[in-house]
This record gives C-alpha cells, structure tokens and sequence, in this order.
C-alpha cells in the first residue's frame, strides 16, 4: 500500500500529563507526537505521528494529554484506586512521571524502561499508553500496538489510544490500513469535533480509494480548523470529477457501432 499522508500537526499522540493539555509538533521532542496519523502516503508525515501519552496528575485532579497538534501532552494523573498511601502505586507513578520527564528530554531509551517499570508494578491505561509512545518513537511497532491494544482495553474511550494504534498500524512494515481505518473511525466517534482525527481519517480513505468519504471528512476537518485540508478537498474533488468523466467514456467506448 502506498504511504497515507496525514497533517503535520498531528502524528502521534504523546503521553498524558495532568495539568496543560497542548499538543506538540514532532519536531518539539521525540515524545511529543504520536497521535496524528501522519500516515505516509506521499511524504511521511510522521507523527505517526506519535501523539502525546497520558500522564496521571497528582491526585486528585487527572487530566489527559494528546500530542496531534502542536503542543504537547503527557500522562501524569493516578488511577482512581490509587492513593498516596498505596506504596505500589506511588512507585508506579513515580515511574511514569520520570519517565515522561526522560522523554521530554528526548531520552527515549530510558522513558521506556521507566514506563515499562510502571507497568510491572501496576498495570494502567495511561503507562501503557506512554510505553507504546516510546515503542512507537523506537520503530518498535509490533510492541507499540500491544501496548496500546492493552491501553484500549483497560480504557476503550481513549479516542488518542486509538489513534495512535492506526499510526502504528500505517507505518508498521506490514501496514494494514484496514485496521487504520477501524480504529480511526472509533475515534472519530469519541471525538467528532476532532479536527486531526478528522484529517486522518480522510488521509487514509483516500489512500484507500474511498474518495467520497474522503471528501466528507477532509471537509469536517478543514471547517474545525486544518487549513491544510483545503488543499486536500480540492485533490479529491478533481479526482472524483475525472472519475466521473472516465466513466460515461468507458461506458461509449463499450457501445456497439
């Protein structure tokens, strides 16, 4: 399959933090960008974008972060279970928020043997989350997707999760934009007003060949905001005004004197 070709600002999404929730562009940090697909379809796009992880905040206010647009975004909160008195889940979070400070400094090596730490003490959606970023940053993909796979699991509602998942699974050495789709799709619908999810979305049904869909959302995409897909809008309309002047020509050509 051809390379998709996903927006700049939005690859793929990086770990969740609790406090500021911006994305970040993938040229900020090797941590930022994991949540775009910027799924190779001409030049990649990267991002693939990884997006920003989740990083649980200190409890008791949790909040998500995402890493498709151009700022950044971590995991840093505490599960609902946890507490400070909990000694395993204290280590699991210092874990994890060292880990995202290691990945803030590009450090991805050791971000991922902290997240991987965190993990093993305590199995949460937001350190697999973040441990797939690091995966994803490594090229390991196979790993990326089981990380996130089990992160949807534990957190199904995760609309970065599963675009992340469709990033690994465009760029992974065997891609399968059919399971793209499938997860980007989820996304779509845990985050309609999403204007990258939307952009994505489209990038990879274009790649796909589906154009009219691809025109819908690449025009849901430019009107919450992606001047980008304007371009985009203009590529597929010409695409599908030639396919319909290719037919009626087909359909003449076929025709017996």
């Amino acid at each position: 399959m051809s390379h998709l070709c996903l927006p700049p600002s939005r690859a793929l999404r990086c770990c969740h933090r609790a406090l500021a929730l911006a994305r970040a562009p993938p040229s900020a940090s090797p941590a930022c960008r994991t949540r775009s697909l910027h799924a190779r379809a001409s030049a990649p796009a990267a991002r693939a974008r990884p997006v920003l992880a989740h990083r649980p905040s200190r409890p008791p206010a949790p909040t998500a972060l995402l890493l498709v647009l151009p700022a950044k975004r971590w995991a840093t909160s505490t599960t609902p279970h946890s507490t400070a008195s909990d000694p395993a889940a204290l280590e699991a979070f210092q874990c994890l928020e060292q880990g995202t400070q290691k990945l803030e400094e590009g450090d991805v090596h050791a971000a991922k043997e902290l997240y991987r730490r965190s993990v093993e003490i305590q199995r949460n959606a937001h350190a697999l989350f973040n441990l797939g970023v690091t995966h994803y940053h490594l090229k390991e993909f196979d790993e990326a997707i089981a990380a996130w796979k089990e992160s949807i699991q534990l957190q199904p509602s995760s609309a970065d999760a599963h675009t992340n998942l469709a990033s690994a699974y465009v760029v992974s050495p065997v891609a399968r934009p059919d399971l793209a789709l499938q997860h980007l799709r989820t996304a779509a619908d845990l985050a309609p007003e999403d204007p990258e999810i939307a952009f994505n979305l489209a990038a990879v049904l274009e790649a796909c060949g589906r154009l009219e869909e691809a025109l819908k959302y690449y025009k849901r995409s430019k009107e919450f905001g992606v001047e980008r897909a304007a371009s985009h809008i203009l590529n597929v309309s010409a695409k599908l005004a030639g396919q319909k002047l290719a037919t009626p020509a087909k359909n003449t050509g076929s025709e017996s004197p």
